[in-house]
């Protein structure tokens, strides 16, 4: 019998969030878009407001020091930062599993991080995005790409 095919998974890294509300709103987008895992990088997570969906409560959420320590075998880590040299999203093929990484909304991911990111990816726009607005265009981009290419 033929192997059916595997689309792979996405995965969030949340450097270092700045605002919690946002990272409810994230941890909702994780929900939407089927996301396998979110990790959370330099703050502890209460319940959010914004989490509509509770999804803490069914995708695994993990806090760690070190996003690095936790990439799940054989993903690709991406940077979502806005640089200079960073490919456009529109022009970005994503990996079939991803572990997203997207930095504090008052900052940037850093050299520490994006030198272990394979890609780094920026969402074209006039002005910086928050956390939850990064993270939903990331994930749809994913998703319709991927619906794309298997002709839905």
């Amino acid at each position: 019998m033929p192997r059916s095919h595997n689309p792979g998974y996405a995965a969030i890294g949340l450097h270092n969030p700045a605002n919690m509300l946002n990272v409810g709103a994230a941890l909702r987008a994780a929900a939407c878009f089927d996301v396998a895992l979110v990790v959370i990088a330099g703050r502890r997570y209460a319940s959010q407001r914004t989490d509509t969906a509770r999804a803490y409560l069914e995708i695994p959420l993990l806090q760690v020091d070190d996003l690095h320590d936790v990439i799940p075998f054989d993903c690709v880590p991406v940077a979502v930062e806005r640089r200079d040299d960073a490919i456009s999203l529109p022009a970005y093929e994503h990996p079939a599993r991803a572990f997203y990484i997207f930095g504090p909304e008052d900052g940037d991911l850093g050299r520490s991080v994006l030198s272990w990111c394979r890609d780094v990816v920026a969402v074209p726009s006039r002005h910086s995005l928050n956390l939850a607005a990064a993270v939903n265009i990331v994930l749809y981009d994913r998703l319709a790409k991927s619906q794309r290419a298997a002709g839905v």
